[in-house]
């Protein structure tokens, strides 16, 4: 179930709701942008593992959270973003950046640390 609904990812990318000739691709981004979100946030479940000092004081534990902070929806926003705009694994005579910028911003508050 994604969180992050078709209508807002394209409201985020300018893309007017008319034009759908991209929904198929836009929706698979939304996907994958939700799916590392989880696999990044979502702590593990070992009950042996708690208490632990690296887990955030109220750590997701399945997704979708209920409610989704503010804070993760806008990450997977800018994540689908950058999918859409940047779809090449390299760009000639143009400045990239891996992630788009304040994504790990949003996303750290919530972030498990497993070694």
């Amino acid at each position: 179930m994604s969180v992050v609904l078709l209508a807002d990812a394209k409201a985020q990318l300018n893309i007017e709701p008319g034009f759908t000739n991209d929904d198929t691709l836009i929706q698979e981004m939304i996907d994958a942008a939700e799916d590392w979100i989880t696999k990044f946030v979502v702590a593990p479940t070992n009950p042996s593992c708690a208490p632990d000092p690296c887990l955030p004081a109220n750590p997701i534990t399945t997704w979708p959270p209920s409610p989704v902070p503010p804070s993760l929806l806008q990450a997977i926003r800018l994540l689908v973003a950058h999918l859409y705009e940047n779809r090449e694994a390299s760009l000639v005579s143009i400045t990239s950046q891996e992630l788009p910028f304040g994504l790990m911003d949003l996303i750290a508050p919530y972030r498990v640390w497993t070694f």
